[in-house]
């Protein structure tokens, strides 16, 4: 297996069940109240560690007790952590989540230390590329930052995969000759300008953003599995039927996922196959990192 390096963000989940996420100005009575290990970053790597990849994670986190407790827990899912930052007098970030009855999720994220991961810091360490196989990069920490990696991923010839999330104004720069963009539906639809409802609509939003450069789109629909367009060609996946308990994550294990099993050798097509088998499985539980699964829960 080859190393996947994923560079992102770290942050504390505190997840409040209710039976409706409020609207402005409403006060709900929630149910139960947990704390988790939490970043779309940190989900990924996770994900992809577990999914049996080599995983080296470069992130940034408070020298507070929410950041010593991320370092913890990578070093638990044996993740190289090595170039980790840990700052004074930056707080770790922090996330607050409302899960509903249908295990729809609302999120707010305060960045903290995230947004002090700069490209001048990724530039020192620019070494860590010359043994990546793939350079997995999401969207919670500074665009600066997601254009320096990718910049210094495409000078030592490491393919790009992007989750686009949450949704923002993308440099052309980053997505000219970007491996893999991984959308879901509505930052499919910001970030084409298209409404994605079915997967025709997901096949013509996947248009707009391959005429921007990128070699493969692959919009997540939740329940509908996942579309592909692009170099690898069109294939729609669609999902296993399930109980869905909690969707936190569910995005962050198909990349984590999608990430790993491309480094392990598998084609675009299998690889997304495998993962949307592995983001279904995690909308059976409840949390971010807790509800990530293990290889030998979806691979048989």
């Amino acid at each position: 297996m080859q190393e996947i390096l994923v560079i992102g963000s770290s942050n504390t989940d505190m997840v409040m069940s209710v039976d409706e996420i409020p609207v402005p100005g409403q006060t709900v009575i929630g149910g139960n109240f947990r704390v988790f290990g939490g970043g779309k970053g940190a989900n990924q790597a996770i994900a992809a560690r577990r999914a049996g990849g080599r995983v080296k994670f470069l992130f940034s986190v408070g020298n507070d007790p929410f950041g010593e407790a991320a370092l913890r827990s990578m070093r638990r899912e044996d993740i190289d952590i090595t170039h980790a930052l840990v700052l004074d007098g930056a707080p770790s970030g922090v996330a607050l989540i409302f899960v509903d009855a249908r295990g729809e999720n609302c999120i707010g994220v305060a960045p903290g230390a995230n947004a002090r991961l700069s490209p001048g810091y990724l530039e020192q360490h620019a070494a860590i590329f010359a043994n990546a196989a793939f350079l997995l990069l999401q969207l919670e920490i500074p665009i600066a930052a997601v254009s320096c990696a990718a910049g210094l991923a495409r000078a030592h010839a490491v393919p790009v995969i992007l989750n686009p999330a949450p949704a923002a104004p993308i440099p052309d720069d980053v997505l000219r000759g970007l491996f893999c963009m991984t959308p879901n539906e509505s930052e499919a639809e910001q970030l084409s300008g298209l409404r994605v409802t079915d997967t025709r609509s997901a096949e013509q939003a996947a248009d707009v953003l391959l005429g921007r450069g990128v070699q493969n789109v692959i919009i997540t629909m939740g329940g509908n599995g996942a579309l592909l367009k692009g170099a690898a060609g069109l294939h729609h996946e669609p999902a296993p039927a399930v109980e869905v308990v909690d969707t936190t994550a569910a995005g962050d294990t198909f990349n984590g996922v999608l990430a790993a099993t491309l480094a392990e050798g598998l084609g675009l097509h299998d690889a997304m196959r495998v993962a949307v088998r592995a983001a279904s499985l995690s909308v059976t539980r409840r949390g971010a990192t807790d509800s990530i699964p293990r290889r030998e829960d979806y691979r048989t």
